[in-house]
């Protein structure tokens, strides 16, 4: 059984997905435009991740621990579970983990792993930066990969969709 809420944070309202009582999703509105017809229904199934990204939006939370379950290919889990080990605070670059994962040559596989992310911020793609420190690519847009980075480096964040 698959049920959807919606939660509004500083980046936006975000939407997120349950299956069959596990998190699978955490999507964000894109250009004023939320994910797919969102349920904003009850939040009964939601109580951890939702108190979970809001205590992590506040500054209270630097680790998720709700329970997840993407849906991906055997290589995009290997990468989603790699992302969960990069330390609240701290960045790595798709070749990082492309050499974490044993071949240095599949930085842009890693790339599109990370692009295809389900589950936002809880699993935190926002993290990967490209090779020489830049912000590249995020679902979200630049502007919330950014906010993110200076929240979790401590810096007052301003967000500007």
């Amino acid at each position: 059984m698959r049920n959807t809420v919606t939660l509004e944070s500083p980046i936006g309202e975000l939407t997120l997905v349950n299956t069959d009582g596990v998190l699978s999703g955490l999507q964000m509105a894109t250009n004023g435009v939320g994910p797919r017809s969102p349920n904003r229904g009850a939040a009964a199934g939601f109580e951890q991740a939702i108190e979970e990204v809001t205590e992590y939006f506040s500054g209270e939370r630097d680790r998720f621990s709700v329970p997840v379950a993407a849906r991906g290919s055997e290589f995009q889990q290997r990468v989603w579970a790699l992302l969960r080990e990069i330390p609240y605070g701290e960045t790595r670059s798709y070749g990082d983990i492309a050499r974490e994962l044993g071949n240095p040559g599949l930085a842009r596989e890693v790339g599109a792993a990370n692009a295809r992310n389900p589950i936002a911020i809880v699993v935190p793609c926002h993290r990967v930066i490209g090779s020489d420190g830049s912000l590249t690519g995020y679902a979200g847009g630049l502007e919330r990969k950014r906010f993110l980075l200076d929240l979790e480096a401590g810096r007052r964040p301003l967000f500007v969709p």
